[in-house]
């Protein structure tokens, strides 16, 4: 073992001995970056850094697993992914469904497709489908796979599945004007039923959110980290959960 790494192993042993359990966020949001620029930059293909990407993932839900996180949700692709070139796109849809086959298969973790189906290549839709109901009932960590998700297309599908909903109980546009409240979008949203998520993660060193869980994340605390995603190590995740714990959330301004 080089000395390098020796050093690594026994700081992210103080960091996580450090770490207060009861302090941990209970559910992650995680905006997978960089995939692309590390791949460029180690002198690899495009492929392989989605690649190194996907098995990047596998490692996060077995760290999550140790610290007790209970919900994860990983940005896997983007609406606006899905106009990149065909010859690109088809190869990372292709990692997408075995990830995501991966990831049912394994047995400790549930499944849940967040994203627009509709828009998915009907071998896309039918991977997330049978991974959904093959780990239905599994008691791990709920592991949100956002694939064709936007965070502006969730809310626009939020409100139209909610007006269809009252259109169907006779409700009319005026009654439905004077009892909206936010707990009815929250209702139609992928996430229904979930916590929001307490800490999102996003790695490559950009500060932004491009669109992820624009409603759920109003009140969460946000990490960025300047690694690309497949070179996101163990104690960059503890790294995460402890600047999350040293904050004093408050829910406002």
């Amino acid at each position: 073992m080089k000395l390098r790494d020796l050093v690594y192993k026994l700081y992210a042993r103080r960091v996580e001995g450090r770490l207060d359990h009861d302090a941990v966020p209970k559910h992650i949001g995680v905006i997978l970056d960089g995939n692309r620029r590390w791949a460029k930059a180690s002198g690899g293909t495009t492929v392989q850094g989605h690649q190194a990407g996907a098995d990047k993932i596998y490692e996060l839900l077995g760290w999550c697993d140790e610290t007790d996180v209970e919900v994860v949700t990983l940005w896997m692709l983007s609406t606006d992914n899905l106009d990149r070139p065909e010859e690109e796109l088809r190869p990372l849809l292709n990692i997408i469904e075995n990830t995501v086959r991966g990831l049912a298969a394994d047995g400790r973790w549930r499944v849940h497709h967040v994203g627009n189906l509709d828009i998915l290549p009907a071998q896309t839709q039918s991977v997330l489908k049978e991974a959904e109901q093959a780990t239905l009932d599994v008691k791990g960590i709920l592991v949100n796979v956002a694939v064709g998700y936007g965070g502006r297309q969730e809310i626009a599908d939020a409100v139209r599945s909610l007006l269809l909903e009252h259109h169907e109980k006779g409700t009319s546009i005026e009654e439905l004007a004077e009892i909206l409240d936010i707990d009815h979008i929250s209702e139609h949203l992928y996430t229904r039923g979930q916590p929001d998520p307490d800490l999102v993660i996003r790695t490559s060193g950009e500060q932004r959110l491009s669109g992820f869980m624009l409603w759920q994340s109003a009140h969460s605390e946000y990490y960025f980290c300047e690694v690309f995603w497949p070179a996101f190590r163990k104690v960059d995740f503890l790294r995460a959960l402890r600047d999350y714990a040293a904050r004093h959330r408050r829910y406002g301004v």
